[in-house]
């Protein structure tokens, strides 16, 4: 399918990042908001992703935003666990999985993997196993950590 792809994030390294691992060029942008809100306007799928340390997602598609957008667009909210990332998101479940506000339809289901959880386990064991089967080989976690200086960065022992 031919589409228009364009990633919006705060952090320019991860912009860098997401051009270098994809192989193809796609349209990125800082979190500007009247870029971003350029953008809603022709979008017909937004996809909201934004996490936060804190607990919270902060809001940074208004109203205002949603309301200009195409009639029938789409909006993803994926971080709806965190209250969402637009100010029109209201928690919504499978059994419901969809609302209309502003004439956009709205998708906000918080833990969307538990709707396809064989899946969801699938992604979480190719990711593990090569983990697992690294850290059998060095011996020991102590000695995987010790020999993994990525792995070493991101971990935390008292």
């Amino acid at each position: 399918m031919v589409a228009s792809v364009k990633v919006f994030d705060n952090s320019l390294e991860k912009l860098r990042r997401v051009q270098n691992n994809l192989g193809v060029k796609i349209f990125t942008s800082l979190l500007h908001p009247k870029i971003l809100q350029k953008a809603l306007q022709t979008a017909d799928v937004a996809i909201g992703c934004l996490w936060s340390e804190d607990g919270r997602s902060p809001a940074v598609v208004s109203e205002e935003i949603v309301a200009k957008m195409k009639p029938l667009s789409i909006i993803v909210d994926v971080c709806i666990d965190q209250g969402g990332c637009f100010e029109t998101s209201e928690l919504t479940s499978h059994n419901e999985p969809t609302f209309i506000k502003h004439d956009v339809i709205h998708y906000c289901v918080p833990n969307i993997t538990s709707r396809v959880c064989r899946t969801a386990s699938y992604a979480l064991s190719n990711i593990l196993t090569p983990l697992l089967l690294d850290i059998a080989e060095a011996g020991t976690i102590g000695n995987f950590i010790w020999e993994n200086q990525p792995v070493r960065n991101g971990v935390y022992i008292l």
